[in-house]
């Protein structure tokens, strides 16, 4: 049986590799196409109405196709490890079909989510073909849909070691001791075809082992800053997610996907109008960032924090389907470059603001999921330096800790109406 798990295993990272890669691409394309170029280029130079327009009828067409199918709504990560508790996967070809449609349009026309939970179906569903192919026992089917998904979350972030603890944080920790072999042959081999077509986050100006002892005094400081902005964001995405359904949603149930689109459209269309960087998933804004490619001045920054953690919120609440991995990364690079910023313009000693807007990436991610590992993962495979790794690390643990004092961690997005009524009815 091993050596048929080993075999299944290879088959599963090399194709799941080359379908993430078609996603990927796909996504790209979608957003060329709708963007007439690069969207980071040309949208300054579309009109006004256009920048609207392309948003509105993008998630309209999801919700219209989330109607007719419940499972392309969810997030494929979620999915994965209910079907790995209860041993079933719960969605088929078609439903894994439509949701890299919806998510891949969802993201290429603006909306601020990532691309884990497809990633993870599309692996899960290929693990789900191979296992049947080789006669695999039932009683590892869990072991199956675990290898597929962590190939396909290493695929499309292109990063073999953060890849691989994501989905063991998330999906398959309980296999860990025996089975994590498995998991990381698949992932590796999933990385290796996704690296040539897709590209990764790198930063480039690690300076590996030697350690920078300012950075660690700096991270003292850092601390309570990006902890007000978790606490920032949790509160204004809860009370915002929690205005529009109260007040508008319920309301007016029978025009919720119009209702959705129009606010969908609308906030996304409004912050492409001012920056692009507010909206999409972030993957630009962190590359940015943590390679200092491009200056922002302060007030930017600041603005777009509170703009990209507006697009998250009403993204999610408009039923765009993908992940929120990227989209916190993009959030924490930008508290911890101003950070950065502030500390060089105010305090008697200077440190590279993309250092911390790596650590803040990071940070925020970890805290936000309740993913303290991948978090020292990401910035160890990122950066490879330790002046990065180290206050990641210390970072992570301290402000979950506070964070967790006053809200439930990883609650992503609210259910849709009719689940939650029907629920409430069964209570």
């Amino acid at each position: 049986m091993f050596g048929k798990l080993i075999f299944s295993s290879m088959i599963t990272g090399v194709v799941t590799g080359f379908f993430i890669v078609v996603y990927g691409l796909l996504t790209k394309l979608i957003s060329y196409v709708l963007y007439l170029g690069d969207p980071f280029e040309t949208i300054s130079y579309l009109p006004t109405w256009y920048l609207y327009l392309v948003p509105f009828l993008s998630i309209l067409l999801v919700n219209f196709i989330i109607d007719r199918d419940e499972a392309v709504r969810e997030y494929g990560v979620r999915e994965i490890a209910d079907a790995i508790v209860h041993n079933k996967l719960s969605f088929g070809v078609k439903d894994l079909i439509l949701k890299i449609f919806s998510s891949a349009l969802s993201i290429a026309s603006g909306f601020a989510i990532g691309n884990e939970g497809p990633s993870a179906a599309i692996g899960a569903m290929i693990a789900n073909k191979v296992h049947s192919f080789f006669n695999l026992p039932k009683k590892i089917l869990r072991i199956s849909l675990s290898i597929g998904a962590s190939s396909g979350i290493a695929a499309i972030f292109v990063s073999p070691m953060t890849g691989i603890m994501f989905a063991i944080e998330n999906i398959a920790y309980e296999f860990v001791r025996n089975f994590a072999g498995y998991l990381i042959l698949a992932s590796v081999l999933a990385f290796s075809v996704a690296c040539h077509f897709l590209p990764p986050l790198v930063f480039k100006y690690s300076i590996g082992k030697f350690i920078e002892y300012r950075y660690i005094i700096a991270t003292v400081l850092f601390i309570p800053v990006i902890t007000f902005f978790v606490y920032f964001y949790l509160v204004l995405k809860d009370n915002v997610l929690k205005f529009l359904n109260s007040k508008i949603i319920e309301r007016f149930l029978p025009y919720r996907n119009l209702i959705f689109s129009l606010i969908g459209g609308g906030v996304i269309g409004t912050m492409m109008t001012i920056t692009p960087y507010a909206a999409f998933s972030g993957h630009e804004v962190v590359e940015i960032l943590i390679n200092n490619s491009s200056y922002f001045p302060l007030w930017m920054i600041f603005l777009i924090i509170i703009l990209r953690i507006l697009a998250t919120s009403i993204s999610l609440y408009a039923n765009a389907v993908g992940g929120v991995f990227i989209t916190l990364m993009s959030i924490g690079a930008l508290v911890g470059y101003g950070f950065g910023e502030v500390v060089n313009l105010y305090l008697p000693f200077t440190v590279e603001s993309f250092y911390f807007a790596a650590i803040g990436a990071a940070v925020f991610m970890g805290v936000n999921m309740k993913l303290p590992l991948t978090a020292v993962v990401l910035a160890l495979e990122i950066t490879y330096d330790y002046n990065v790794i180290i206050p990641t690390g210390i970072s992570v643990v301290i402000v979950t800790y506070l964070a967790s004092l006053n809200f439930n961690l990883r609650k992503l997005h609210i259910r849709p109406i009719a689940k939650r009524r029907k629920v409430a009815k069964e209570r």
